[in-house]
């Protein structure tokens, strides 16, 4: 489902990166292969650093099919990043790889708090973020952090995963699944 980021994949990434439904809302905007391989090679050098962490998100048949990774990471929080290719889109990646991922810095890394970054116009995201029941607006919460993601031309919405929240949802969604097997 997720692996530690390779060189030998950019190419294939890159790919799926570029179609025009999916790159106006990737962080990472290259413009050729060779661009892509050069920023990801930045980001696993940061990743070194701790300044963020990225995961390749795997298909079925263990060909990447996107990326998923957490920016910007300060005081045991970050802003989740994920893209997946339009191949690979509503077949329940994004679902699967945010909770691995979400999983890792949790429980793995101590991180308290995930936050989500989404342009006002994806109402892809916004849906597939919302399908989710630990993600809350963070509007209300972290104006300040509103305010500041918002300073420029762009306009994003501000939604945040608490720990605490992933856990009793996951813990929940666990037990169900225990009921229906017995």
């Amino acid at each position: 489902m997720l692996k530690h980021r390779d060189l030998s994949e950019t190419y294939e990434l890159y790919q799926l990166m570029s179609h025009p439904s999916v790159f106006p809302f990737v962080r990472q905007k290259a413009s050729s292969a060779e661009e892509y391989l050069f920023m990801t090679k930045q980001l696993l050098e940061e990743e070194q650093l701790g300044k963020t962490i990225s995961r390749t998100i795997i298909g079925d048949f263990g060909q990447p099919i996107g990326t998923i990774s957490l920016f910007d990471i300060q005081d045991g929080a970050g802003f989740l990043g994920t893209w997946i290719g339009v191949p690979y889109q509503g077949m329940g990646y994004n679902q699967m790889a945010k909770h691995h991922f979400l999983s890792e810095l949790f429980f793995e890394k101590d991180f308290h708090t995930v936050f989500l970054r989404i342009r006002s116009e994806n109402e892809k995201s916004k849906r597939a973020s919302l399908k989710l029941q630990y993600v809350v607006c963070a509007k209300e919460s972290h104006p300040a952090l509103f305010e500041e993601i918002n300073m420029g031309e762009t306009k994003f919405d501000l939604y945040k995963i608490p720990k605490d929240l992933f856990y009793i949802v996951t813990a929940n969604e666990s037990t169900k699944e225990e009921e229906q097997a017995m």
